[in-house]
């Protein structure tokens, strides 16, 4: 079967993104590493978020959920820092990507229903989340990220022949869409 991968890449770069190509769905793996890394907690969001570890599930359910999908597409947001300190320019470019993310979702859900979107990072859809005492806010537009769901992401986008590294002083945010 023929998937339009072409078509949907031209969509997300006119979304803003930097960078589009089609997903590798055979380079999901969802690794308990990654997993682990979350209960780290450095980005401050484990067992804070309905869209995080561990209430976004288990690894065998994200695996069991992805595989109903059968295409994919990545979406990458570049930034180019003035120096590895450049934390204006990083914020600057994960808000972009997380906006340009959330929008092309919301508009791909018109002609797949279905979508499955892999942030990066956590969702920030809500200020303050309301886990664990009442239920999303907004179940079907809110999103998980790929490390959430156990994916190392580097290692997806070397899979799927997409660069994960731009050279020095470079930032990139990946995300990804799978799609039935």
């Amino acid at each position: 079967m023929t998937y339009p991968t072409e078509e949907l890449i031209k969509f997300a770069l006119e979304k803003g993104f930097t960078h589009a190509g089609e997903l590798n769905t055979k380079a999901l793996v969802f690794m308990p590493e990654v997993r682990e890394m979350c209960s780290a907690d450095r980005c401050r969001s484990y067992n804070k978020s309905w869209r995080c570890p561990p209430a976004c599930g288990t690894l065998e359910e994200s695996a069991a959920k992805a595989a109903q999908y059968s295409f994919g597409l990545i979406v990458q947001t570049v930034g180019n820092m003035e120096d590895e300190f450049d934390y204006e320019t990083i914020k600057e470019t994960s808000s972009k990507h997380a906006a340009s993310f959330i929008e092309m979702m919301r508009e791909l859900k018109v002609k797949y229903p279905d979508i499955l979107g892999m942030g990066a990072g956590t969702c920030n859809r809500c200020e303050k989340c309301t886990y664990p005492d009442s239920p999303c806010r907004f179940p079907d537009d809110s999103y998980s990220s790929m490390e959430a769901y156990g994916l190392w992401v580097s290692k997806v986008c070397e899979l799927s022949n997409i660069p994960y590294n731009y050279g020095p002083k470079t930032i990139a945010f990946v995300s990804c869409y799978l799609l039935k």
